[in-house]
C-alpha cells in the first residue's frame, strides 16, 4: 500500500471500520475493550500530532535503528506487544460511549492532519521510535491501526471485499 493509500485509510476508512465493531466484541488478545482500544488509539494520534509531548525516547539509542527499520517495514506488530506506558490493567474509559470515543478519535485525526498541513516539515517525538516526520507518523499510525483491527478480528482485505460486493 502506498503512503497516499495509508493516509487515505486513516482519513476516511478507519473510523467506519471501528464503528462496525460491536461494542461488546472480544479481543483475540490483550485486555482492552473496543472502546478502550479506540481511546488508546486516539492517545497515539495525540502523540503523532505533538499534542502530547514526550521529551525522552524510551528505546535505547543502540536499538533505535532496528526500531525504525521495523517501523518502515510492512511487518505487523506482534500480538500482545507490551507498551510500557500503559498500565497492566487498561485505563477506564473516559468517554460515555463508543460513539463519543469515535468522535474523539476523528477529532484527533483531523487535528493530526491539520498540524502537518500547516507545516509539512513538522517532527514529533514518539517515545519508542524517536523523532518522526509526517510520513513516518502515517506509517506508524497505519501499522498501529492494523494491529488493533486484527486484535478485534477486522482486516483491510475484508473491508475491500465488502466494498466490492
Amino acid at each position: 500500500m502506498t503512503m497516499e493509500e495509508k493516509e487515505q485509510f486513516l482519513q476516511s476508512r478507519l473510523i467506519p471500520l471501528l464503528a462496525s465493531l460491536p461494542t461488546e466484541a472480544r479481543a483475540a488478545w490483550g485486555k482492552m475493550t473496543v472502546q478502550q482500544m479506540i481511546e488508546h488509539f486516539a492517545d497515539s494520534v495525540c502523540i503523532a500530532s505533538g499534542k502530547v509531548v514526550y521529551s525522552e525516547v524510551l528505546t535505547p539509542e543502540e536499538q533505535l535503528d532496528n526500531m525504525r527499520n521495523f517501523l518502515q517495514s510492512e511487518k505487523p506488530f506482534r500480538e500482545n506487544t507490551v507498551n510500557p506506558l500503559m498500565p497492566e490493567v487498561p485505563a477506564p474509559v473516559r468517554n460515555p460511549s463508543k460513539a463519543e470515543a469515535l468522535k474523539e478519535l476523528q477529532e484527533e485525526l483531523d487535528y493530526f492532519f491539520s498540524v502537518f498541513e500547516k507545516n509539512n516539515l513538522q517532527v514529533t517525538r514518539n517515545p519508542f521510535f524517536g523523532d518522526l516526520n509526517y510520513e513516518q507518523n502515517i506509517q506508524l499510525l497505519y501499522k498501529h491501526a492494523l494491529h488493533h483491527l486484527k486484535q478485534f478480528g477486522l482486516t483491510i482485505n475484508a473491508e475491500i471485499n465488502n466494498e466490492q460486493t
